[in-house]
Parts: C-alpha cells; sequence; structure tokens
C-alpha cells in the first residue's frame, strides 16, 4: 500500500499502461502518415530518422526490461522499419 488512494498493484498496471501508450501512438503516427501523407513522411529525412531512433530505444527498452513476446516485436518492426528506409534511399 502506497496510500489511501493507491496499491503497488494499481500503480503498476498505470506505468504499464501508459508507458505502452508512447508505443501506440508511434504505430499509430507512424502508420497513418505512411499511408496517408507518404509523400510527407517519405520525403523527410528528419521523420524517418526520428522514426529508426525511436525504435532502436525501445528495442534497447525491450531486450533490457520486457519479456521475450514484445521484444521480438519490437525487433521484427525495426528490422522492417530499418529495411523500407534502405530501400527508399538507396
Amino acid at each position: 500500500m502506497i496510500s489511501r488512494e493507491t496499491t503497488m498493484w494499481r500503480a503498476s498496471i498505470g506505468f504499464r499502461a501508459s508507458h505502452s501508450f508512447g508505443a501506440m501512438l508511434f504505430g499509430l503516427v507512424y502508420g497513418y502518415l505512411a499511408l496517408e501523407s507518404s509523400g510527407f513522411l517519405f520525403k523527410s529525412p528528419f521523420l524517418m530518422t526520428l522514426g529508426l531512433v525511436c525504435l532502436c530505444a525501445y528495442l534497447v527498452l525491450g531486450k533490457l526490461y520486457w519479456f521475450k513476446v514484445p521484444f521480438r516485436g519490437i525487433f521484427l518492426a525495426t528490422a522492417l522499419y530499418a529495411s523500407a528506409l534502405v530501400a527508399t534511399w538507396a
């Protein structure tokens, strides 16, 4: 029990839920940009590099702190994203 309003269980659920929103937001924003504004996204080296940096950061977090299934998903997403970058810039 942390306080009258929360417990360790509730705090851990809130922490996991709030931090998973970052990964979902990344997927939704970049997915939307790729489908609806692909010219804007694919012609912006800043956005393309930022996406790769964000995925690499998630990959490091996944390796250090997550279990195998989310790590494998992030690894696959990072590999596919990097492959798309190579195909786009080649």
